[in-house]
């Protein structure tokens, strides 16, 4: 299977990637002030962030997140 690149990968799949890939999720709630069991639930897959919740979330991970023109 072909590894998809940033550009074809969803936010919710690059934030939660870097949410996996965080020390912890405790210390990313204390640091964003997003509850800590929503963070976990949007870590497992079980819910998903209201956009305003992912730009914080974004923004700690340092993501930068662009439009693009789409095909066809």
């Amino acid at each position: 299977m072909k590894k998809q690149t940033t550009e074809s990968r969803t936010l919710t799949e690059v934030l939660r990637e870097a949410l996996n890939n965080a020390e912890s999720v405790r210390a990313v709630a204390r640091a964003t002030g997003l509850e800590q069991a929503s963070l976990v639930r949007f870590r497992t897959g079980q819910r998903t962030l209201r956009l305003d919740k992912a730009d914080i979330l974004a923004a700690y991970f340092g993501i930068e997140y662009r439009q693009t023109k789409r095909k066809g």
